[in-house]
C-alpha cells in the first residue's frame, strides 16, 4: 500500500476549494506548479457526482497534502467547462505544473479513485514509480530537442514496461508525427487502449496527428491569402488558409482567422471554425499563449 504524503495533515479548507472562473488561474494552474490538484467538474443535479466527489474528497485528504482538489459547478461556471471540453460529468482532470497530466470521465469504484490519486501524486514527484516518469521526462526532452528517433525508442521502451502510461503513449505518436511517419502514428493510435483514449496526452496526440493530416494537402499561403483579400466573405478560402498558416507553424495567424470566421459565420459548415480552433487549442499546451488568447477571444465571442 502506497503512503500517501508526509508529516502533518494540511487544513481540509486548504486541500479541497470551491473554484470559479475567477479562481481557476490561481487555485488550479498556480497551485499546480507546486503540488497536483484534482479538478472535479460537477453540478448539483448529477446523481454519479455525488457518489464520486466524497470519494475523492477523502482520497486527497488522505494525501495529506501531496495533492489538491478544486470543485468547478459546471452550471457556474459553463466557460471552464467549455474551455475543458466537459461534453459530460462528472469530469475529472489532474493538473501539474499547470498542465493536465490525467483524467477520467464518470463515477469510479473506490479502487480505481485510490489508484488514480496515486497516479497523480507519482506525476507530481511524490512517489517512486520505478523511474518510468524520469524515462517520460527524458523523452520529452529529447523529442524537444530534435531527436524524434531516440524519444520514440525510450516512449516504445517504457510502454514495454506499462501499457497504460498515457504520457508515454501520447509521446509515442507524437514521436511519430515528428519524423514524418503518419502511418506509424494511426497505427499506434489504434492500439490505444479505450481507457486511456480520453487522456489529455491521448486527445493532444491525436489532435496534432489530425492536423498532421491536413498539413499534407494544405494550399499555397499567398493564394489563400490574396483569395480572402479579394473577397472577404469566401469562407472556404478563409478555412483553408488558416490551415495553410497552420502547416507553415503559424499557429497565432491560423487561430487568427478562424476567429475571425466564427465571427463572420458559426454556423458555416456545421460549427467547422469552431472545431478546428479547438484541434488546435488540444494540440498545443493548455498555457501557451495561443492557447489563452484564442480561448479568451472565442469565449468573448460565444457569451457575448
Amino acid at each position: 500500500m502506497l503512503e500517501l504524503g508526509q508529516g502533518n495533515a494540511a487544513p481540509a479548507g486548504d486541500l479541497i476549494k470551491d473554484v470559479t472562473e475567477a479562481t481557476f488561474m490561481a487555485d488550479v494552474v498556480e497551485a499546480s506548479q507546486e503540488v497536483p490538484v484534482i479538478v472535479d467538474f460537477w453540478a448539483p443535479w448529477c446523481g454519479p457526482c455525488k457518489q464520486l466527489g466524497p470519494a475523492l474528497e477523502a482520497a486527497v485528504t488522505a494525501a495529506k497534502g501531496a495533492v489538491k482538489m478544486a470543485k468547478v459547478n459546471v452550471d457556474e461556471n459553463q466557460m471552464i467547462a467549455g474551455q475543458m471540453r466537459v461534453q459530460s460529468i462528472p469530469t475529472v482532470y489532474a493538473f501539474y505544473q499547470g498542465q493536465p497530466v490525467d483524467g477520467f470521465q464518470g463515477a469510479l469504484p473506490p479502487s480505481e479513485i485510490d489508484a488514480f490519486v496515486q497516479r497523480v501524486i507519482e506525476a507530481g514527484g511524490g512517489e517512486a514509480d520505478n523511474g518510468l516518469a524520469d524515462a517520460v521526462e527524458a523523452a520529452e526532452a529529447m523529442l524537444a530537442e530534435g531527436d524524434a528517433q531516440g524519444a520514440g525508442e525510450t516512449f516504445a521502451a517504457i510502454l514495454e514496461q506499462e501499457q497504460d502510461n498515457a504520457p508515454a503513449f501520447g509521446g509515442l505518436i507524437r514521436a511519430n508525427i515528428a519524423l514524418g511517419a503518419l502511418d506509424q502514428a494511426e497505427a499506434v493510435l489504434a492500439q490505444c487502449p479505450e481507457a486511456m483514449a480520453t487522456t489529455p496526452e491521448v486527445e493532444a496526440a491525436k489532435a496534432q496527428l489530425e492536423l498532421a493530416r491536413q498539413a499534407e494537402n494544405a494550399g499555397p499561403v499567398a493564394e489563400l491569402r490574396a483569395a480572402v483579400d479579394a473577397d472577404p466573405d469566401n469562407h472556404q478560402a478563409r478555412y483553408d488558409l488558416a490551415q495553410a498558416l497552420h502547416a507553415a507553424g503559424e499557429a497565432e495567424a491560423a487561430v487568427e482567422e478562424l476567429l475571425e470566421l466564427f465571427r463572420r459565420d458559426r454556423e458555416w459548415h456545421d460549427g467547422a471554425a469552431k472545431a478546428q480552433l479547438f484541434t488546435i487549442f488540444e494540440a498545443l499546451k493548455p498555457n501557451d499563449p495561443v492557447v489563452l488568447n484564442g480561448r479568451r477571444k472565442l469565449s468573448s465571442m460565444i457569451f457575448a
